[in-house]
């Protein structure tokens, strides 16, 4: 499970992490940034595997993804 969180006055509301994004979770939100652009907005719905494509293809590094630790299981 994946959680991806942005970095708002660093996203220009390019819209290719959107594209990116397999799971569909990331689209352009309705609130501006400082710089007056319309920033990426998440939301897991469950989904996310943490791919991190949304964070490879953003040319302002404005997301960074998270993936939850796997518990070891004990012998």
């Amino acid at each position: 499970m994946g959680k991806v969180t942005v970095i708002k006055d660093r996203c220009k509301g390019c819209g290719l992490c959107v594209e990116a994004c397999p799971q569909h979770n990331l689209s352009l939100g309705k609130k501006f940034n400082a710089q007056g652009y319309a920033y990426v907005q998440f939301d897991n719905k469950g989904k996310c595997t943490g791919c991190a494509f949304c964070a490879e293809i953003c040319p302002d590094l404005a997301l960074k993804v998270y993936r939850e630790a796997k518990q070891k299981k004990k012998a």
